[in-house]
């Protein structure tokens, strides 16, 4: 195993969270784990026959090689090479390759690269999403966290080998689908932070490795697993989260603290407005949105200052119904699409969200309770309806708290202060769950202890 000849850095400045658990300095460690570096930049070589992607730490200490086969029309081929290089012998390796492929055209420099965010097939050839340009957008407990602006989509096969399927009509078609989705909005990622998790979580993980890919706000998940699975570790992809990141650094009488503001949608069930509404029969509903602040006091420095998150979430009502979009309706009717009396699949939804967040659920139903022609009244009878009954099943203390409040009605009076009970319903919602609050996590053979009350906030809005 190649060793690296850099020397080892102060342990104590390494940030709390780390999926990839990296041990600096194999030279002084022969059993080092190949698969425990965190990879953040890249590039992309080709030759005839493959492509060969470089990839290194955030310093270029380590670097790793991926192999990906091209002679094949409609298959993907990979291989991880198990050696971890040092900057040198990555050097000298791919000196040897363009000299052995002198004679096809040598080693090509393609790009360079942030990670890869998919992979897909349509009907013949593989293609790879790369990103090619990336944004720092914030940074939590030390770990940064980014945005792509711009990302490339590469087909692996060679252009010699390919059919004429590959270039028909419609695989251009899928093609310019696929190309239609813009990364550079509302996506963003982490190479060492698990960011579709609340920071809670993280901080009860801590030792776990690789990234949480089949957590529900993992947007690419499906994208990433041929090579996940091949590679058999979450080195060479980036876990993307759909949604929105937002963080501020503020200044109170000169205690300097950060507030981050993220929201992550659920890739289950998803679609946009009016196409996707209600809940399915697993109990997913529509436009699932987790939002979480985060306030993070970093007087003592990074990794070190006190650390506070409270989370919510919202979703479309559970129950079947569905709105048929019309440019000459601009409020489409709402169908009660059929009626359960069982209630299972709104059932299932609670008990999913007990799962994530725990007890007590509270609900803040915000729908309209008078209208001159009833559409949101019918969803909120028999929503009412449906917590009525699930609540005469559960235990007293899993009891759904269900608050009605008719927010358009309130907000027409010129006297309201909606933010005054907004404010009310929050507080009272905090006392009952309470919210995450800890200073610096102690790591003690990879367990965490907290050092207050920890909790997460179970806060659900229905719209």
């Amino acid at each position: 195993m190649a060793k690296s000849e850099n020397s080892k850095p102060n342990s104590s400045k390494r940030p709390p969270f780390m999926p990839h658990r990296a041990k600096i300095d194999p030279e002084n460690d022969q059993e080092i784990d190949p698969n425990s570096h965190s990879l953040e930049k890249f590039k992309l070589y080709e030759t005839r026959a493959r492509f060969y992607l470089i990839g290194s730490d955030r310093y270029k200490r380590f670097f790793r090689v991926l192999k990906i086969d091209r002679s094949e029309p409609s298959d993907l081929n990979i291989s991880e090479d198990p050696v971890v290089y040092s900057q040198q012998e990555v050097k000298n390796l791919l000196q040897r390759i363009s000299e052995g492929n002198r004679s096809t055209g040598g080693l090509v420099f393609v790009a360079k690269v942030f990670g890869i965010a998919g992979c897909i097939k349509f009907l013949e050839s593989y293609y790879l999403i790369l990103v090619t340009k990336r944004r720092q957008i914030g940074c939590i407990c030390g770990h940064a966290i980014y945005s792509i602006e711009e990302s490339q989509l590469v087909t692996v096969p060679h252009v010699s080998i390919q059919t004429d399927i590959a270039h028909s009509k419609t695989e251009l078609r899928y093609k310019k689908i696929l190309s239609s989705v813009d990364l550079t909005k509302d996506f963003f990622y982490s190479y060492t932070y698990p960011i579709m998790q609340s920071l809670q979580k993280n901080v009860l993980s801590m030792g776990e490795e690789g990234m949480p890919y089949e957590n529900i706000f993992v947007w690419n998940a499906f994208l990433t697993q041929a090579i996940r699975s091949r590679c058999n570790n979450t080195l060479w992809t980036i876990a993307l989260v759909h949604g929105h990141f937002k963080q501020v650094r503020l200044s109170i009488f000169g205690r300097e603290f950060s507030v981050s503001l993220i929201s992550r949608r659920s890739r289950h069930f998803a679609g946009t407005r009016y196409l996707k509404r209600g809940v399915n029969d697993r109990g997913r509903v529509a436009n699932d949105v987790e939002t979480e602040q985060i306030v993070l006091d970093e007087e003592a420095g990074s990794c070190k200052g006190k650390m506070s998150s409270v989370v919510q979430m919202r979703g479309s009502i559970p129950l079947f119904w569905s709105q048929e979009a019309s440019r000459f309706s601009p409020k489409p009717d709402i169908i009660l699409q059929r009626y359960d009396p069982t209630y299972q699949s709104t059932k299932l939804h609670f008990e999913d969200l007990a799962k994530r967040y725990g007890n007590p659920i509270i609900v803040l139903n915000l729908i309209k309770t008078v209208e001159k022609r009833p559409r949101e009244m019918m969803l909120r009878r028999e929503f009412a309806n449906a917590v009525g009954y699930l609540n005469q099943i559960l235990s007293e203390e899993n009891h759904l708290k269900f608050i009605h409040w008719d927010f358009h009605k309130f907000a027409k009076s010129k006297s309201a202060n909606v933010l005054a009970v907004l404010g009310a319903v929050a507080s009272e919602a905090l006392d009952l769950t309470g919210f995450y609050y800890s200073g610096k996590p102690v790591i003690i053979k990879r367990r965490a202890t907290q050092l207050s009350r920890t909790s997460t906030g179970r806060y659900y809005i229905v719209h």
